[in-house]
């Protein structure tokens, strides 16, 4: 009986949505249960996915938080760019 996790960051996929929707909830799900019953033979029924929303306040990268992270990585490239 599989049990796979996914952790997304609180947020959504553009800039006016602050989470992840169902139906992408419901894509994720579909996926990864069909992927373990492709490559593993795991029955749909049997697989359990759990899927968890981090506010972006509890979530890093590279020794910072993930918006500072960001910022810095977009500095990065207009600095970039600019040459």
């Amino acid at each position: 009986m599989p049990i796979v996790t996914i952790q997304v960051t609180r947020e959504g996929t553009t800039p006016d949505r602050q989470s992840v929707t169902a139906e992408e909830k419901a894509e994720l799900i579909k996926g990864v249960s069909e992927l373990l019953l492709n490559v593993l033979n795991k029955p749909l029924e049997s697989t359990f996915v759990v899927i968890e929303e981090v506010d972006t306040d509890n979530w890093g990268w590279g020794g910072l938080p993930a918006l500072e992270y960001r910022r810095q990585l977009a500095d990065k490239k207009k600095d970039l760019q600019s040459l």
